[in-house]
Formats: structure tokens, C-alpha cells, sequence
């Protein structure tokens, strides 16, 4: 205790100082914080949906609409495969989660099986030679087409960590920061929007899927065979929003998608007048815009967003260089709009609401004055006990270091950013209420040691080596249980978890290290003959 360490010393002045730097913008208002110095950290607690009133959705990811769409494409490789190599078939449709069709020769059935096992899926991982897909046969030459269990499952798994992460850049392209989309259980994705009162404007942003493809338009089809429902193999008839016709026959295959996109941003038409969407491909893209323009000049291809047609030019010459516009009957917010959506990306994988709510704010505020009064109680409690068990020496360094605890926290909290919900701040009234609780070891192993008839100084030594590994036994437990919470819960219960663990590391620092610093600098001042808690 003599030989005190100056990094000690130096070390908790530095934790104080930055806490209180860190802990400082969250009592200031809004106005004094933008008028701080640019050093200055300005970055403050975020208050959770429970706390500030909002919006929560919940989503349900559509693996069967995913599972649908992939066998649809794998159709129509089929069909090319099957053209390429003059195989006759019939009867070629999705069905019941698989692909169905009937080889019309039945010499050429081994040929088309082998075709496919060859040309379809991919290589399926952990399973040399094996492939994604399955390819069996059935009596009366029929071949079925089925992804393997395992592999689809992957994907699924896939589609949505990829879903949270296009959802991720859509609304941080809005500029807003607080909204955090994450998994829950298997195949569904919670979002909370703090201070977002309205719902449907979230959901128009989240919810659109955003698959951008473009497609030739099939003016061969005959207008009676498709009023009659009699589509052409290959094609497709999909509805219209661009205010020529009620809905276009395009070719299922799409010559470009939205994936090869670099680039979109809202752009004026200086012709025809009115807003469009500028978009830029990539070299890929750009090489098959270009093939695809000049091969089909005079013909026109459909801008198709979501399975709908917003647009659908007639090719009038050949586009080189990639860069290209959508027309449509945009406002410059829709625009605006598209051009977020098609920059972040199209979902994989469609996905449908299962649960949204509103939280008022005078909820969240009564909420805040619950829990402000919870932790003004038990602080009191704590420090009362504190002070009638350990006296206004130990008990009062007890104080500080719980004081600096409190603002390490707070501090440590606004620098991560961390959002504070109304268990996290449990959390933080149960890391408080406990963080004395290694004082307790502390002072009372040197009680202990003054009994047994040691001296001063080696008696606060023991009292802070001999309880040492206590200290850290328990708290590691609590650092443990809070990590399975984190990595197992979802909202609040991370919420809890995270402010638990930030208070056990500060805690412990506190609790042992702004103690030991405290009682060092008051024994070599006083020289003390006997321990106030002897």
C-alpha cells in the first residue's frame, strides 16, 4: 500500500477523466453539444423503443416463395438445357417444392438425366461430388428436380443474414443510425425504430423486395391466346404501372438484374420533363445492355421492379457503356425512393409482417421516470448500508468508487453507441446495487487478517490479494452468463446483457483498483495507528 504503482494512480485518473468526457454530452442539451469544440465527443445514450416510444415490426422470411422462384429459374435452365441438346420433354412444371417434367423418348431418358445432374446446381459443400440438387427418376420417363435438404436449408439461412444486411443499407441511407435490424430464432428478423411513430413508412421502405430485372417483351404472343390464359412457354404476363398498357408478355429469363447495378440516383428528364431514376451497371451488365440493345434493335425490353412492369422502351439503338434511365409516373420522392432501394440492394428473399406495434412516447417517458426512481432508491439504500457498516471513511471511498463506476458506464455506453432499454437500465440499477459487494470482501478479509494479528499494512494488503480471486471468480461468472444472453437473447434481453457486462468490467476496475488508489493516498497522508473498520 506504501509502494503504490503510478500506473495505478495514473490509470484511474485517465478512466475518470475520459468517463466523465464521455458521460458529459448526455446532461447537456442539444444545443450545447453542437456548439462543443470538434474534440469534444458529442455522441450520447440512444433510448430503446421502450424508452422513447416508436415502431416494432416483426418479419417473417418466406423460404417457400425463395424455394418457388430458384425451382422456377432452375426451369428454365432445364428448358435451355433440354433445347440445346434435342431432347423432347412435356409437361415441364413447379410443383409440391420440385421440378417436374416428362421425357417424351424413352431412349433419351439417360441422356437428359445425366444432362442435368451435369448443368444443374452447384457444388455441395462438404461433399465431394455431390451437388445442391437432386435428380431421380420415376416410371413413364418423368424426371424430378429437388434441392437437397441440407443445401436449401443453408441457403435459406443465407437469404436472411443477407435480407438484414440489405435492410441495414437501406436505412442507413436514409441517415438514420438508430435502427438495428436483427435475427430472431430460424428464419425471422426484428426491427425497432426508436422516435418512428409511423409504421407503414417503415415498412414501405423495408418491406419492398427491390428485385430489379429487365426483360425482353414477347410481341410474337397472339392478344387472343393471352386473353384466353394461354401464355407462351418461356414467357410470363405481368401487370403494368406504366399507363400504356394493363400488363406486358415478357420472356421469363431476364437479360440484365438489378444485381449488376453500381449505381441509381433520382435525375429530370430535360425532354419529356419529370423525374426519373439514372442507373449505372457494372462490367458485366454493361457488356450484356449493350449485346442484348443492339441484337434487339426495334424491339422493346420491360424495366420490371418487384414482378411489375414500370416501364417497357422500344430499343431504338444500341446502349453501350452501361448507363441507362427509367421513366416512369415518378415524383421526385419516388424517384428518390427507387434510387435508395436499388442502391442497397433487392432482398433475396421476401419476407412478410407478422407483428408490428406502436410504443407511445408517454409510455417510454413513464418508463424513464420508473427506472430514474429505482436506481435514485436503491443508490440511497447502498450508500446508507455502506455508511453504517464501514463508517464515513470506507464507506465514502466505497461512494467514489462507486461513483466513478456509474460514470465509466454511462461513459462507455454513449462511446459504443449502445442503446439503453428498460432492462438494460435493470442492468445497470442490479451492476450498481452489487458493485459494492467486492468492497465487502475486501474490507471485511481485512478485518479478518487485523484479528488474526497482523499489522496495518500487511492487513490491507491481504484485504486486497487474498480477495482478489474471489472478486474475479464471481464476476467472471456473471461476464459468462451475460455473454450466453447476449448471443442467445434478442432485444431487451441484449439489451441487459450488454449493460451487465460493460458494469462487470468497470466494476471490478472500480470496485478494486479507484479503492486501492483511494486507500493508499489516505494512509501515507494520515500515517494511521489503527483501521477505522478494525
Amino acid at each position: 500500500m506504501m509502494n503504490l504503482a503510478r500506473w495505478k494512480v495514473v490509470l484511474v485518473i485517465l478512466a475518470t477523466v475520459i468517463g466523465l468526457l464521455f458521460t458529459l454530452p448526455n446532461m447537456l442539451p442539444a444545443k450545447v453539444r453542437d456548439s462543443l469544440p470538434a474534440f469534444m465527443p458529442k455522441n450520447t445514450l440512444h433510448l430503446g423503443l421502450d424508452l422513447q416510444g416508436g415502431s416494432y415490426l416483426l418479419y417473417s422470411v418466406d423460404t417457400v416463395a425463395l424455394r418457388n422462384e430458384r425451382l422456377t429459374n432452375m426451369a428454365e435452365d432445364v428448358r435451355t438445357t433440354f433445347h440445346d441438346k434435342q431432347i423432347n420433354f412435356t409437361d415441364l412444371a413447379v410443383n409440391n417444392g420440385e421440378i417436374g417434367m416428362r421425357v417424351t423418348d424413352p431412349a433419351q431418358l439417360n441422356e437428359a438425366t445425366n444432362a442435368l445432374r451435369s448443368t444443374l446446381g452447384a457444388p455441395l459443400a462438404g461433399t465431394p461430388g455431390g451437388r445442391d440438387v437432386s435428380v431421380t427418376t420415376t416410371p413413364d420417363q418423368r424426371i424430378r428436380v429437388a434441392f437437397v435438404p441440407e443445401a436449401f436449408d443453408a441457403e435459406a439461412s443465407k437469404a436472411v443474414e443477407q435480407n438484414i444486411e440489405v435492410i441495414r443499407r437501406r436505412i442507413d441511407q436514409t441517415g438514420t443510425k438508430e435502427i438495428n435490424p436483427v435475427r430472431q430464432g430460424k428464419d425471422r428478423i426484428v426491427i425497432e425504430a426508436p422516435g418512428e411513430s409511423d409504421p407503414e413508412k417503415l415498412k414501405n421502405l423495408i418491406g419492398q423486395t427491390a428485385k430489379l430485372t429487365f426483360q425482353m417483351v414477347d410481341d410474337q404472343a397472339a392478344p387472343e391466346d393471352v386473353a384466353a390464359g394461354r401464355i407462351p412457354p418461356g414467357d410470363e404476363l405481368l401487370p403494368s404501372t406504366d399507363g400504356f398498357a394493363p400488363a406486358y408478355v415478357v420472356k421469363k429469363r431476364s437479360v440484365v438484374t438489378g444485381e449488376m447495378l453500381t449505381d441509381a440516383h433520382p435525375g429530370f428528364d430535360q425532354q419529356g420533363g419529370g423525374s426519373v431514376v439514372e442507373f449505372r451497371f457494372n462490367g458485366v451488365g454493361a457488356r450484356r445492355f449493350g449485346d442484348t440493345t443492339r441484337q434487339n434493335v426495334g424491339k422493346r425490353f420491360a424495366i420490371v421492379l418487384d414482378k411489375k412492369v414500370i416501364s417497357a422502351p422500344v430499343i431504338e439503338g444500341p446502349i453501350p457503356g452501361g448507363q441507362g434511365r427509367i421513366t416512369g409516373h415518378f415524383t421526385p420522392e419516388s424517384a428518390n425512393e427507387l434510387s435508395v432501394l436499388l442502391r442497397a440492394g433487392a432482398l433475396p428473399a421476401p419476407m412478410k409482417v407478422e407483428q408490428q406495434r406502436t410504443v407511445g412516447a408517454e409510455l417510454g417517458a413513464d418508463a424513464v421516470k420508473a427506472g430514474t426512481l429505482s436506481a435514485v432508491v436503491g443508490l440511497a439504500a447502498t450508500m446508507v448500508f455502506m455508511l453504517v457498516i464501514y463508517g464515513g471513511l470506507f464507506g465514502g471511498i466505497s461512494l467514489i468508487a462507486l461513483a466513478v463506476n456509474a460514470v465509466m458506464i454511462i461513459g462507455l455506453m454513449s462511446l459504443t453507441q449502445a442503446t439503453l432499454t428498460l432492462p438494460g437500465i435493470a442492468g445497470l440499477i442490479l451492476t450498481l446495487a452489487v458493485a459494492v459487494d467486492a468492497n465487502v470482501l475486501i474490507y471485511e478479509r481485512m478485518r479478518d487478517e487485523l484479528r488474526s494479528g497482523k499489522n496495518l499494512i500487511s492487513s490491507m494488503e491481504a484485504g486486497f490479494t487474498r480477495a482478489w480471486g474471489t472478486i474475479f471468480d464471481a464476476n467472471m461468472t456473471h461476464i459468462f452468463s451475460a455473454l450466453i444472453m447476449f448471443n442467445l437473447g434478442s432485444g431487451p434481453v441484449k439489451g441487459f446483457a450488454w449493460t451487465l457486462s460493460i458494469g462487470v468490467l468497470t466494476t471490478v476496475f472500480s470496485a478494486v483498483l479507484v479503492t486501492q488508489v483511494l486507500l493508499a493516498w489516505w494512509f501515507r497522508t494520515v500515517r494511521p495507528k489503527i483501521l477505522p473498520i478494525a
